[in-house]
């Protein structure tokens, strides 16, 4: 499929989910990518911590890939980046925050050189064959984040990125109402827009409010505080920073993703004012009301700072009396491992803290006023959705609708829509998918190992190693070990019925080694199921004399 004289739009991630935001822009025979993301996997991916998008649509047209353009440093928009890139053999364009976060990831991997990276200075501008860029300042929950101007023969883009209005912004200058009133001015054929918070009948808030509350929270906690934070709010870190300067505590760092957004952010010309810290020995021998430790694993992750602190695995130690502030909200999908963190602190009867109980967070994401006020700036002919599971972006296109934008297309992943010319539609449906990073190897997230890994956890398994003679006859009786089976206390029992069942069932039929093999395999998982309900995945070995 290539792009005829005509603006084509096609999701690979993104639409239909929040994280994984992959966008593609044809035209004139060429695409654009805008963010390469990735998203976190459920239990639904035993084993598995990372989901990518399946590129295969791009990869076979690679020829006619002219960049991939970030909007900014989350990792639902460049965490993919290390493990596509590369195949994908086309260039990177991002501003200077966001290309450090890029680089070490790059680095990391062996990437530096394969993989070639350009550095845009903020609100700059440049161009990919019929397609002309602008970087747009917005305000967001990491530096740097960006909106789009994509200039094309067909009309313009306002392509968003993640984005909220913030009129005390901690970090950077986003673009004032008056700098967005004049791109709408200019014309806007379409406006594709954050949907992640369009259900909030408020705006999200501002850093600089933010500020105040964790103010007042940590002044008033008697103990060690620990501020728990997405570590790429670097905004978040600097008002911390602040807050603890103000209430007489020293800092302290705990995650090595922090530091690394410490260090990025630095070299790109933020974070100049943020003190120093101290280590987690020192920490620890500092009085207990002049501690502000800074830590990674709000969401519940089990190997992050917060979780080791709270079931004691960490150098740095919290007892009755502490506080820990969680300052960041709770995704979806995350409540049972938080849970389990919050149970742990609270055995501890330490005081905790979330947005819940006081001002300690605002979102990065535009709800319905704000929504309004760019609608109202931009004035787009197509409003376009994405950045939602399916609920938000419709809603979203309904709110465009009553608030005047003549069309509004809500799209899934792999739904082809052409935007121009003539009226937005949708023109087909192309393949799209996952892929996991299992270990180091990438994988289909719904292949053949995915799946036996799926049974293996719902059934369990059971091994079967059987004997015969020249003549096909049993020698001794089958050995059978089971994993994950529910027999417990009669495991001996059902073992001997299932070594019996397969003595009975081996003379049956062909002879024939795969023939056996099946016989063995469907005797063995009879027994199972009758005893237990479930059909454990069975392998059987021939053992020939």
């Amino acid at each position: 499929m290539k792009p005829k004289d005509e603006l084509l739009f096609l999701a690979l991630g993104g639409s239909g989910e929040i994280g994984m935001n992959v966008n593609l822009y044809g035209c004139q025979g060429k695409w654009v990518m805008v963010d390469l993301g990735l998203t976190f996997a459920d239990s639904n991916y035993p084993g598995v911590e990372l989901i990518l998008p399946d590129l295969s649509f791009i990869e076979d047209r690679r020829d006619d890939l002219l960049g991939i353009v970030l909007t900014h440093g989350h990792e639902d928009h460049i965490g993919a980046i290390p493990y596509l890139a590369a195949d994908l053999g086309v260039p990177l364009y991002a501003t200077p925050f966001t290309a450090g976060l890029i680089r070490l990831k790059l680095e990391e991997e062996g990437l530096s050189k394969t993989v070639k990276l350009h550095v845009i200075q903020n609100e700059g501008s440049f161009n990919l064959g019929p397609f002309g860029f602008r970087y747009v300042p917005l305000a967001h929950s990491i530096p740097e984040g960006n909106g789009l101007v994509i200039d094309t023969p067909h009309g313009r883009i306002f392509h968003t990125g993640d984005w909220k209005l913030d009129d005390q912004p901690l970090l950077g200058k986003p673009s004032t109402p008056a700098e967005l009133t004049a791109i709408g001015d200019e014309g806007v054929l379409a406006l594709v827009c954050d949907s992640t918070n369009v259900f909030n009948d408020k705006a999200s808030g501002s850093e600089g409010a933010v500020r105040e509350g964790l103010m007042q929270t940590v002044a008033a906690a008697k103990g060690r505080v620990l501020v728990t934070t997405f570590a790429s709010n670097a905004a978040r870190v600097q008002t911390l920073g602040e807050v603890a300067a103000a209430c007489g505590r020293k800092v302290c760092v705990a995650g090595r993703s922090l530091d690394r957004i410490i260090t990025t952010a630095k070299a790109a010309g933020y974070l100049k004012d943020f003190p120093p810290t101290v280590d987690w020995d020192d920490v620890m021998s500092l009085p207990r009301d002049e501690v502000m430790i800074i830590a990674t694993g709000g969401q519940g992750e089990a190997r992050a700072a917060l979780a080791r602190v709270a079931f004691d695995s960490h150098p740095i130690k919290l007892a009755e009396g502490d506080t820990v502030v969680f300052s960041s909200k709770q995704i979806p999908g995350n409540e049972i491992a938080i849970g389990r963190i919050q149970n742990a602190l609270a055995m501890k009867n330490i005081l905790m803290v979330t947005d819940r109980q006081a001002e300690v967070h605002v979102s990065g994401h535009p709800g319905r006023p704000e929504l309004e006020a760019m609608y109202r700036w931009i004035r787009p002919e197509i409003l376009l959705p994405v950045h939602g599971e399916r609920r938000h972006m419709a809603e979203q296109a309904r709110l465009g609708i009553t608030s005047g934008i003549r069309h509004a297309v809500v799209q899934s992943n792999g739904d082809l829509l052409r935007l121009a010319p003539g009226a937005p539609q949708i023109i087909g449906k192309q393949d799209v998918g996952r892929l996991v990073l299992d270990g180091d190897v990438i994988l289909p997230a719904d292949g053949a190992t995915i799946n036996e890994r799926r049974k293996l956890g719902l059934h369990g398994q059971i091994s079967v190693a059987v004997a015969l003679d020249r003549k096909g006859k049993l020698i001794g009786s089958p050995t059978l070990r089971t994993q994950g089976v529910p027999v417990e206390e009669d495991k001996a029992a059902f073992l001997k019925e299932a070594a019996d069942e397969v003595a009975t069932v081996l003379p049956k039929g062909s002879q024939e080694e795969d023939a056996l093999r099946e016989r063995v395999r469907l005797a063995v998982r009879r027994v199972a199921t009758r005893w237990t309900g479930k059909k454990p995945i069975v392998d059987v070995l021939l053992i020939r004399a």
